[in-house]
């Protein structure tokens, strides 16, 4: 590990466990250090301990590990593309989840069947696998361009209907808040969704990163090194969709995290996809982690939503990237 990386590791761990502390004691309630610490091991059961176990912790768990997964499916999605501006919303995944949401929401029958973390689910899991089969000519032939194509084209069918279903329904500023993300709603039972699928789906990419580093290399490099890169990029975006899927299932549309995060770690540690994708989890957990806080922060009693604060950072960091790679 060389300077650059070890202290960029070194910047991001520190400022994520102090972004964890001030997630936990501040809020609209301050909660004291102490009570906290007697609320993880000395438990009782009054008002402050049970907000910090039962609500900030899920919350701050749940922050570290989205932002951490979205960071890593957009250093996977940007090294089997080969496209520095590709993201995961690029497949369709949140819009497909929008959709769901929406349709769950119009009836009630379906709301109590399914609610909105199931549907969120369901319905990005559809739309990823929907972008990636019409992304193939044949089961032997995936090509990016088209992928990018279908991606676009879907995700503006189910935005729009999404939109339609919310018009009609009297349900525009539901999908607002779920358009623009947020932990509002965040449970143990999320925070299990999120680690369980979550957590393993990421074991797997760590695993996967050499494989995607060969990709990254050029069609003709890695067929030489004897590799299908075909079947590389196939099997990284299936990965993607469940990974995606369960984000976008606890926190809703968190805008540029996976496009911009991989993008600046790869400019400090280099094409490692080894080294880039566990440093793009750290470095996405810190960015959404202090999003969340300035989300609850900022306007208090009330919650901006946390997309607001992804977007400020990442529009100006998009139109620079684009800017110089033009």
């Amino acid at each position: 590990m060389n300077k650059k990386t070890f202290f960029l590791v070194s910047t991001c761990s520190i400022i994520a466990v102090i972004g964890l502390v001030i997630a936990i004691s501040f809020g609209a309630k301050r909660i004291p250090l102490q009570v906290v610490w007697d609320s993880i091991f000395h438990y009782e059961d009054i008002l402050e301990m049970q907000l910090v176990r039962d609500v900030r912790i899920p919350r701050v768990i749940s922050t570290a590990f989205v932002g951490g997964i979205l960071g890593i499916t957009g250093a996977m999605m940007q090294g089997v593309t080969r496209n520095p501006v590709a993201e995961p919303s690029l497949m369709g995944i949140t819009q497909g989840a929008t959709f769901a949401i929406a349709l769950v929401g119009a009836s009630s029958s379906l709301y109590g069947l399914f609610g909105n973390t199931a549907a969120a689910f369901l319905g990005a899991i559809v739309s990823g696998l929907l972008v990636l089969g019409f992304s193939m000519k044949s089961a032997r032939n995936m090509n990016i361009s088209r992928l990018l194509l279908a991606g676009t084209a879907l995700s503006t069918f189910f935005i729009s209907m999404a939109t339609i279903i919310a018009l009609l329904t009297n349900k525009s500023q539901n999908l607002a808040f779920w358009l623009s993300g947020g932990f509002r709603a965040v449970t143990w039972e999320s925070v299990k969704l999120v680690v369980i699928v979550g957590g393993l789906t990421t074991l797997i990419a760590l695993f996967l990163s050499p494989k995607i580093n060969i990709v990254n290399l050029g069609e003709d490099v890695c067929i030489g090194l004897g590799e299908n890169p075909v079947k590389i990029r196939m099997y990284t975006l299936l990965l993607i969709i469940p990974m995606c899927a369960v984000c976008v299932a606890v926190a809703g549309n968190i805008a540029f995290v996976g496009l911009i995060v991989p993008h600046i770690v790869r400019k400090i540690v280099g094409q490692d996809y080894r080294i880039i994708m566990p440093i793009s989890f750290l470095c996405g957990a810190t960015l959404v982690i202090w999003a969340d806080v300035l989300a609850r922060l900022v306007n208090q009693p009330y919650e901006t939503p946390i997309g607001l604060f992804t977007s400020i950072v990442g529009v100006p960091l998009f139109i620079w990237m684009v800017r110089k790679e033009s």
